[in-house]
């Protein structure tokens, strides 16, 4: 093998070597931008607990939402205000001062989310 093909080979391998095995892409690990959901219109896909400001025109300013394999936990806080609620399933939804939250999918370890208003 000549030394320039040997050198190459080796920087190849050495790049590669840097990539754990079983190593995700950035984008299939990224978390979700829950700063989207500020106006209360987003799609999120989340894998556990998720807490985010929203538009104090909603009364509340801060939504919090978790999820098991049967339904998805919702809770709204704000200066004064509380409220919470739970639906079931996938399909499902509840809606909360003008925010509708609705299930597009749900399973054990993931939940995907749309807020709409209106």
């Amino acid at each position: 093998m000549s030394g320039r093909i040997r050198t190459a080979a080796l920087a190849v391998a050495m790049s590669l070597a840097l990539v754990p095995a079983g190593a995700t892409t950035a984008s299939a690990a990224a978390k979700p931008n829950l700063r989207a959901c500020y106006d209360g219109n987003c799609k999120i896909s989340i894998t556990k607990k998720v807490s985010f400001r929203v538009d104090p025109s909603f009364v509340f300013t801060k939504l919090t939402l978790s999820f098991n394999a049967n339904g998805v936990h919702v809770k709204a806080s704000g200066p004064g205000v509380s409220g919470s609620g739970y639906f079931s399933g996938r399909g499902g939804s509840y809606t909360i001062n003008g925010i509708t939250i609705y299930a597009l999918s749900l399973s054990k370890k993931r939940a995907v989310l749309r807020l709409t208003t209106g």
